[in-house]
């Protein structure tokens, strides 16, 4: 019934940019907090952003602060992450993610893989 799809990831070299987009389905998306996560190889899982149902609201990990933005679109049911200024240890699986308690989801994407190169 829910569906979290993650698009836009891919291969860029570091320094480059990259989007990611979330199209959320069966559910009512304004009403949920959303954000992303991402596991690199080698490596257990990680938060990276988050925002408030109302998008008035964000939350960055250290590692991605001043880099990453994430915002969202609940007209079109999307919730984004832009990612400038990338580098090689940014490389990791993103997943999408809605209804967010500390570490706790509600629902999970597939995700999508973003490779950076050096």
């Amino acid at each position: 019934q829910v569906q979290l799809v993650e698009s836009g990831g891919g291969l860029v070299q570091a320094g480059g940019s990259l989007r990611l987009s979330c199209a959320a389905s069966g559910l009512t998306f304004s009403r949920y907090d959303m954000g992303w996560f991402r596991q690199a190889p080698g490596k257990e899982r990680e938060f990276v952003a988050t925002i408030n149902w109302s998008g008035g609201s964000t939350y960055y990990a250290d590692s991605v602060k001043g880099r990453f933005t994430v915002s969202r679109d609940n007209a079109k049911n999307t919730v984004y992450l832009q990612m400038s200024s990338l580098k090689p240890e940014d490389t990791a699986v993103y997943y999408c993610a809605a209804g967010l308690k500390g570490l706790s989801v509600d629902y999970w994407g597939k995700g999508t893989l973003v490779t950076v190169s050096s």
